[in-house]
């Protein structure tokens, strides 16, 4: 039996009951956003009693459906101040979803601020002793978890950061094998779970059960052409190689990538951090390097990798996109060797990589390093690891430590980093971060796809593209399935639907998903604009506006009214 599972900090108490009816047919972001409207005050404090911490697999968390096993974690964020949902691969969500949970919900305060850690399996939910983790970097807390509850077990944990409260701190589970670091780092929803005195999660699966579905026989079924289709992508090959990091080259070539603090589009060094020389340098050194490797059970993508230093012994899983843009270019930095340093720190503290490059970005302009310095980046990552003064700044984000040393360059909307696609030379992007209402994140409704059929450089046509975009970005975030798994729903929209008839019942379409998704983006921003952070008194940093960006020499030019249009189309119920 499915059942919503909620702790109360305060008290102890877990309880689990089954999900009730409004809640049967919800899942991953959809589920949250709906939680959030029903229990949760939008002026709380973040870090509050009445903030709730929800984690959520999707539509298709227990499924045998490829690449289905995305967790969402959700709540008020105490970085944008508005309500965020962050969603991670690793094994945590489709072990949840197997031991029948449909949400986890983690409610209150405790009493004292010594962290716990939570059990849950099939027939036992319990808190149990995590004094020894008490400061603990990532890596050490799973592998002292992994070796006392063993490595079946899902896990989801946070780091000093994390425990800190810090606004930057994300929550970190691993892969099938325990090799990967895995994160749900954008909003801060660490330092929530930091706040609820919450180190870590355990989940036990033995016991559990694959989710068969409402109609088996149709989910199989479907299941199988979907998985084909994964199968006959053209791209799989290029993803399984380069994963996030073939884009590297493209987006420099289009002129977006963040460099030296969002003063330009393209680096100069790009050919040190390209996907292709990631690939070639993984290849070369060999040991514990891998390519082509899976973040979750069930995925025929593969699209991770294992950076490997020059002995050949792991030193980063996984180094993506986003954090070469944001550790690298972004910080002058103009090795791969230097980036995987950056990002394995933050992966250990527990924090979150596009706001740390953000971060750094800033205090560099500030002259608390020098560009291309990694040792003194590290050494200001580590300052937030040891909690001083200056650490405790820069943990609380760009705005944050933009305030705080006087900088007026910072890259961030509502609150939040802007992560690795300048929006004044990819448009559509500008109009996501602003009107989402997830602030600048990449997952939220991406233009990087759409550079081939609109004119990235141009403000026409972006609010129409972003809608779809961000209708897009829900049905995944709901469905639990991997980003990169939209090609073959792209190409057959209904197969979605079919997916999610397989699992729930009734003859559903498209265009009933489209809606649902429309009515959750609804309720994110009604949300929003009761906690005062309205996308109507949001835009993208007023030096975008002004400051050109080489090589195109474009500013970020797209009316505020125009994109406010976004709210004012009819979704799309013809195309996914």
């Amino acid at each position: 039996m499915e059942r919503i599972v909620r702790v109360n900090t305060r008290t102890g108490a877990i309880e689990a009951s089954p999900v009730p009816a409004e809640m049967e047919r919800l899942g991953g972001r959809q589920l949250i956003a709906h939680t959030m409207r029903a229990e949760v005050s939008p002026i709380c404090d973040p870090l509050g009693r009445s903030n709730r911490l929800i984690f959520a697999p999707g539509w298709l968390g227990g499924t045998s459906v490829a690449t289905s096993g995305r967790l969402s974690i959700g709540g008020k964020s105490p970085l944008t101040g508005g309500i965020k949902e962050a969603n991670v691969g690793g094994e945590a969500g489709q072990k949840l979803a197997r031991i029948g949970v449909r949400a986890l919900i983690i409610e209150d305060a405790p009493k004292t601020s010594e962290p716990r850690t939570l059990f849950l399996s099939q027939n036992e939910m319990k808190w149990v002793d995590s004094s020894p983790l008490t400061g603990c970097g990532v890596w050490e807390t799973l592998a002292r978890l992994r070796e006392r509850f063993g490595s079946h077990c899902g896990l989801l944990v946070i780091g000093p950061a994390g425990e800190m409260r810090m606004a930057a701190a994300g929550v970190a589970t691993t892969d099938p094998n325990g090799i990967q670091v895995r994160y749900a780092a954008r909003g801060g929803l660490g330092a929530v779970m930091g706040a609820k005195g919450i180190k870590a999660i355990v989940v036990d699966d033995r016991g559990g059960e694959i989710v068969r579905g409402a109609d088996p026989d149709g989910l199989t079924d479907t299941s199988r052409r979907f998985a084909e289709a994964l199968l006959a992508d053209p791209k799989l090959e290029g993803r399984r190689k380069y994963g996030t990091s073939g884009i590297v080259a493209t987006a420099n070539e289009l002129g977006l990538l963040p460099t030296r603090a969002f003063s330009a589009g393209s680096f100069e060094a790009i050919d040190e951090i390209s996907g292709a020389k990631l690939a070639e340098t993984i290849a070369a050194r060999g040991g514990d390097g891998r390519s082509g490797t899976p973040c979750m059970s069930g995925c025929v993508i593969r699209c991770s990798n294992v950076f490997p230093d020059a002995n050949g012994v792991r030193k980063v899983a996984s180094l993506q996109y986003e954090n070469i843009a944001l550790l690298g270019s972004n910080c002058g930095v103009e090795t791969l060797d230097g980036i995987a340093e950056l990002n394995a720190l933050c992966n250990d503290l527990g924090l979150d990589g596009i706001e740390m490059g953000c971060v750094l970005g800033v205090a560099m302009e500030a002259g608390l390093a020098s560009f291309g310095d990694v040792e003194a980046a590290a050494d200001l990552l580590r300052q937030i690891g040891e909690g001083t003064p200056l650490g405790r700044i820069l943990g609380q984000g760009a705005v944050f430590t933009g305030r705080a040393l006087g900088i007026a360059r910072v890259p961030a909307v509502n609150g939040q980093g802007i992560p690795g696609y300048d929006p004044r030379a990819l448009k559509g992007n500008g109009v996501t971060y602003v009107t989402s209402p997830m602030g600048a994140d990449h997952t939220a409704g991406n233009a990087f796809g759409t550079r081939g059929t609109i004119n990235p450089l141009s403000p026409e046509g972006q609010p129409e593209n972003s809608r779809a975009l961000q209708i897009r970005s829900v049905l995944l975030d709901s469905s639990g399935l991997c980003l990169f798994a939209r090609g073959p729903l792209v190409a057959e929209p209904n197969l979605l639907a079919d997916l999610v008839g397989g699992r729930f019942g009734g003859d559903l379409s498209f265009a009933d998903l489209a809606r649902g998704a429309a009515e959750t983006l609804e309720v994110e921003r009604a949300f929003n604009r009761a906690a005062g952070r309205s996308d109507e008194t949001c835009d993208v940093p007023e030096y975008m506006r002004t400051e050109s960006l080489p090589p195109h020499g474009t500013v970020y030019d797209v009316d505020r009214e125009e994109m406010l249009k976004v709210w004012k189309m009819e979704p799309s119920t013809t195309k996914f």
